[in-house]
């Protein structure tokens, strides 16, 4: 928040682009970033409405719960499968202005955790636009600004404070607009499954190769796809994650199935003590001692899967690499 605050704050009324901003909020919260950033910035600065005209000076923020798409001389606000656990979604912004805009797009990673926005960034590199990421040292979290460097040659790595002069700058330099920019079929694909396209008739399945995981989200098969030096996956219905979002989300399942085990345990023992107990009412003690003794067993077996929720970790690249924290 207070990353978009200063940025915002640093561009003049006269900014020739559009600026699109997208932030990660829960899909339950309705979101009051325009109302917030517009108290602050010279532009006017609203939430995108689906299929609107594309205006220059102007800054459009994505409704939660809904992508942000940039598309050619319009904008879409859509529902479609979620990227890196998340929608709104980056990467998805990132990829669909370079689809359409191809060199005449800047990209500007924030501070922020993971890896959102490595992967939306390379298509901004490989279309012929600018990579611009907050300096490491200047961002509240410095996870997300140091994965897009690992993924593409960023052309400026500045403090916020910074940058508001250096977009002034830059879309004051003129550049030439290259027609017909040859746009990837993966990425093309890609754009149209965010768009709430049928990914699997949009030829989804022809991007990757199949790997030996499941959505976490839908369980459905994840296909491998390769990006530069860096591995993502996408499943058939549409989802989307990076490797280090793939881990998250994995551990994070497993304690969600941990707790679903030790409720199921806890309940066969709740119930055999129940039946015990009506057993000895009714004189049948053999049958009672019995299931006395697996509801005993039970009670064991609770206590071993409780040992493994209390000691499992939610894991990240970040975590493994800075276990302290």
């Amino acid at each position: 928040m207070e990353a978009l605050k200063k940025l915002v704050a640093q561009l003049p009324s006269n900014f020739p682009c559009a600026v699109f901003i997208v932030w990660h909020i829960a899909p339950a919260y309705p979101s009051i970033l325009p109302q917030i950033l517009d108290r602050v910035c010279s532009l006017p600065v609203a939430h995108a409405i689906d299929k609107e005209e594309i205006k220059p000076g102007r800054v459009y923020v994505a409704p939660s719960d809904h992508h942000l798409i940039v598309d050619w001389g319009h904008i879409r606000v859509t529902k479609g499968p979620k990227e890196n656990r998340f929608r709104p979604s980056i990467d998805v912004l990132f990829r669909s202005a370079a689809r359409s805009y191809g060199n005449q797009v800047i990209g500007v990673v924030l501070t922020g955790m993971l890896d959102d926005g490595a992967s939306g960034l390379y298509a901004v590199k490989e279309q012929g636009g600018k990579a611009i990421v907050q300096h490491p040292f200047d961002a509240l979290h410095s996870s997300m600004p140091i994965q897009a460097m690992k993924a593409v040659e960023v052309d400026h790595c500045v403090p916020v404070a910074e940058m508001g002069a250096l977009l002034v700058q830059m879309t004051n330099e003129a550049v030439e607009k290259k027609g017909g920019h040859l746009v990837s079929e993966q990425m093309d694909i890609e754009v149209k499954v965010a768009q709430e396209d049928n990914a699997f008739e949009s030829g989804v399945m022809k991007i990757g190769k199949l790997s030996p995981y499941t959505c976490p989200e839908c369980h459905g098969m994840l296909l491998q796809l390769q990006e530069g030096n860096r591995i993502r996956f996408r499943c058939h219905t549409g989802h989307a994650y990076s490797l280090n979002s793939l881990l998250v989300e994995v551990t994070e399942s497993i304690e969600v199935s941990l707790w679903n085990t030790l409720r199921g345990i806890e309940e066969s023992e709740m119930l055999m003590s129940h039946m015990a107990k009506h057993l000895y009412e009714t004189n049948d003690t053999e049958m009672a001692e019995r299931f006395l003794q697996k509801s005993k067993e039970s009670t064991r077996q609770a206590s071993l899967v409780r040992q493994a929720v209390m000691s499992h970790e939610i894991l990240s690249q970040e975590k493994i690499a800075n276990p302290e924290e």
